[in-house]
């Protein structure tokens, strides 16, 4: 047995085996050459074994063919004869034409010219079609170019941008300092603008007629206390005199709040200071004009404190304001039509007394035409005083 195995080991070692039936042969000599290798059996039944042709199997059954002849069936003319058969119904298929049943009835001639028109409609649409691609590549190449030179290009346009995005970072850090310049030359011109105004009003006698106008909306901020107070245009006692302006609350001060406006003075630096004599301690009257002909004005005055700091040379710009806290009840000033308020304006005379004039005689010295010239004024209100003292002496 052991040698038997050996022996069948030995022809398995060298192959000798059939490739069609797997038969494992003794002898090499068994197996045919006839364009492949296979043992004698198979080969002696394969020329009994007959199949149809694929082409040919709508004949009838005259025509299977034994195996070992089916390459001589494939050059028969009824094999040829089948295979064009096909090739015509494939061609009638794509030219949309209706196949007959009898294909025999198509001629060779047909055939050709159907086929050649399809070769040359397949022709021209492969030429359009290889225009297309060629155009597609040539687009193509193109696109590869510029995105190659967009690419070699965006490192320099990103250098740019952002020399552009610091460039408009340092314009708008320019552009807020200049709108902050801006901002100080508008207070500056404001301030400056207020100055000029008030040189327009600008008196050396110690007296000052104060236009007040849009009543209303400063009214409404001092009740709103958006700027309770305003101020008067400076004034001078002389040209080398004190410097003075008055400061009014329109809602009132203090205890006065909400019932009277207050009206105050407040003595103003000036270069005249050092030749002047402190403190100041002249009678200052107010009057609140009535603007129609029966000229009931309001007329307050008041003795200056020397005690007071308001009255001392002053060491800032303005001292403290001093003056009538109750100078006007505000349940007056807020009637409507009232004569003190005639067209959103209001006048407020502000006069420095250095005559000590009597108290009787403010009322006809504040009814003067404010028109006429001070020397004028003044001769006026000797004239008065004098007639008035020559009047009492007669009684």
């Amino acid at each position: 047995m052991v040698g038997i195995n050996a022996k069948n080991k030995h022809i398995i070692d060298t192959k000798y085996i059939c490739p069609v039936c797997t038969l494992i042969l003794r002898d090499p000599v068994q197996l045919n050459e006839c364009g492949h290798r296979q043992c004698q059996s198979c080969f002696d039944a394969q020329h009994e074994i007959t199949i149809k042709c694929r082409q040919c199997q709508s004949e009838t059954s005259r025509n299977k063919i034994i195996r070992a002849e089916m390459e001589d069936h494939y050059l028969t003319e009824q094999h040829q004869h089948a295979i064009m058969k096909v090739v015509r119904q494939m061609l009638l298929q794509l030219s949309g034409r209706q196949v007959d049943n009898d294909l025999s009835q198509i001629t060779t001639a047909e055939i050709c010219d159907l086929a050649t028109t399809q070769l040359q409609e397949l022709f021209e649409m492969l030429n359009v079609l290889s225009g297309g691609i060629e155009t597609l590549n040539n687009d193509q190449e193109r696109l590869s170019n510029e995105s190659l030179q967009i690419q070699v290009t965006i490192p320099t346009l990103t250098e740019e941008l952002s020399k552009v995005k610091l460039s408009t970072e340092e314009s708008n850090a320019f552009l807020e300092g200049v709108k902050h310049n801006q901002d100080i030359l508008n207070q500056d011109l404001a301030s400056l603008q207020e100055k000029i105004n008030d040189f327009q009003y600008v008196s050396y006698d110690g007296t000052l007629v104060w236009k007040i106008t849009n009543f209303q909306e400063k009214m409404l901020d001092a009740q709103c206390e958006r700027q309770t107070s305003i101020y008067s245009p400076p004034f001078y006692s002389s040209l080398t005199g004190y410097k003075m302006r008055a400061r009014l609350y329109l809602n009132g001060d203090g205890n006065a709040r909400r019932t009277h406006m207050s009206l105050f003075l407040v003595l103003m630096r000036s270069v005249n200071d050092p030749i002047l004599k402190f403190p100041f301690n002249y009678k200052v009257t107010f009057c609140l004009y009535d603007q129609t002909p029966a000229q009931r004005h309001i007329i307050d005055s008041f003795r200056p404190d020397i005690r007071s700091s308001s009255f001392q040379r002053p060491r800032s710009d303005m001292n403290i304001a001093s003056g009538i806290p109750k100078f006007f009840s505000l349940e007056i000033i807020q009637q409507e039509g009232n004569s003190y308020v005639r067209n959103d304006t209001m006048f407020i005379k502000v006069m420095v007394d250095f005559g000590d004039i009597h108290k009787t005689l403010l009322p006809y010295v504040l009814s003067l035409n404010p028109g006429l010239p001070t020397h004028v004024q003044q001769a006026m209100i000797k004239q008065e005083a004098e007639r008035r003292s020559q009047q009492r002496s007669c009684e």
